[in-house]
């Protein structure tokens, strides 16, 4: 079975990803890359890593109408610019991954309070499925819509559920320092991210609240029913990509979440539990779909987990395909790998 693809935001990290992926798919097949500023041009003019026949491809306006042939649309705009594109897929009968904000809040307090914005098109939300594939999976089999979740949130949410659905977490302390690399804050030009200005150095951003706090705190709601209240410090770090999450945790049994973790997702393809006491590296998944996790327990009151992922991957592009291929009732890893490019 083939599935005619469309990307709209194709140039942008998690647009070159996307067509990277797709076009070693065995089931989804580029039909239709857009963009803004660069439409006109031939895709091998902005993105020269792309060496297959994708390459060939003029770039189309990011509102152009989709053709009709087109049965899924990946949206890799920015947010408040997404809600539109999506409105327009789904009134034509595609289903939709959206890899911006724009669909990832049920709550519409929660989404204004983290972007500043009334949302557009709220009737849409009732039938969107956040797409933490490993904890979603079910309903996103059967949506249209499914909200790909940000990065920072899903190396922090894959860790904390399971232990917070055993009432193990003191949910008002949780402390989460988490680090990533340059491509997280994408690829348009600006200047705190100009090679001198964060070649060796390291920056916190993003207080008193990162936007990304409101989802971790929702989707803990959502999925646990506990009030979560999470002090969340980003950081940036010289580096192109990957994510590094450390995760200060009080709570009880704290001896025994390694082997909570590891039971809940020992079948888990891109979840991989490390052994006991061991720490996960970014450069270990680099290039991978995969989340690595470990676990120390310091007493049996308190514990640090951290967790990693390639951001544009698993933190965006990766999981995308990971949910459309559950979409379409294709195997779950089709077109994604759980080993890392090394070194």
């Amino acid at each position: 079975m083939s599935v005619e693809v469309a990307i709209l935001g194709a140039t942008g990290y998690t647009g070159a990803e996307l067509i990277r992926l797709l076009d070693v798919h065995p089931h989804f097949e580029i039909e239709h890359l857009a963009a803004f500023s660069q439409a006109g041009k031939q895709v091998s003019e902005v993105l020269p890593s792309i060496g297959s026949q994708s390459a060939n491809m003029t770039l189309a306006k990011a509102d152009d109408v989709i053709p009709e042939s087109v049965a899924l649309v990946f949206t890799a705009l920015p947010h408040a610019a997404a809600a539109k594109s999506v409105k327009k897929a789904l009134d034509a009968g595609k289903k939709v991954v959206d890899l911006s904000a724009d669909f990832r809040h049920p709550s519409l307090t929660n989404y204004k309070d983290a972007y500043g914005l009334e949302h557009p098109f709220p009737e849409l939300l009732k039938n969107c499925v956040y797409g933490l594939t490993e904890h979603a999976r079910a309903d996103v089999a059967k949506t249209n819509l499914v909200a790909n979740p940000g990065c920072y949130p899903t190396s922090v949410l894959l860790p904390l559920l399971p232990l917070l659905k055993e009432k193990l977490i003191d949910t008002t302390s949780i402390i989460i320092d988490a680090k990533s690399g340059a491509s997280g804050a994408g690829r348009a030009a600006k200047t705190g991210l100009l090679y001198c200005e964060i070649n060796e150095s390291l920056a916190a951003y993003g207080l008193p609240k990162h936007r990304h706090a409101w989802e971790m705190e929702e989707w803990c709601k959502t999925y646990t029913g506990q009030d979560v209240h999470v002090r969340f410090v980003p950081h940036i770090i010289p580096m192109s990509r990957g994510m590094l999450s450390t995760i200060h945790l009080s709570g009880t049994k704290c001896d025994q979440w390694h082997s909570i973790l590891s039971q809940v997702y020992k079948n888990e393809p891109f979840v991989n539990i490390l052994p006991l006491g061991t720490m996960p590296s970014t450069g270990a998944v680099k290039g991978s779909n995969r989340c690595d996790i470990g676990v120390v327990a310091l007493s049996e009151t308190e514990a640090v987990v951290v967790s990693c992922i390639d951001n544009l991957l698993k933190g965006a592009s990766g999981q995308a395909i990971q949910n459309a291929n559950v979409m379409f009732g294709f195997s779950e890893v089709e077109g994604l790998s759980v080993s890392a490019s090394w070194p």
